[in-house]
């Protein structure tokens, strides 16, 4: 899996989740339960993760909806 973002926004994930679901890209939410674990209530961001495979169409899929400036920049390799 590659990261698509990283935010604190929850409004952010769900958003940008249901979008990828409605497209049928399986996507995944990674340190959801962080903050809570760390005691600070939302400081820490959360990650939206896609199968490498399914990232070029997730990428145009939240640019396309007005996310491309939340979307974290693609790694060469």
């Amino acid at each position: 899996m590659i990261e698509l973002m990283r935010t604190t926004n929850p409004a952010t994930i769900a958003f940008a989740t249901a979008l990828l679901r409605g497209e049928d890209i399986d996507c995944f939410v990674f340190d959801v339960h962080t903050s809570v674990l760390e005691g600070s209530l939302g400081v820490l961001p959360q990650r939206l993760m896609v199968a490498r495979d399914q990232a070029f169409l997730a990428r145009a899929v939240l640019r396309d909806n007005d996310l491309g400036h939340e979307l974290t920049p693609e790694r060469g390799g």
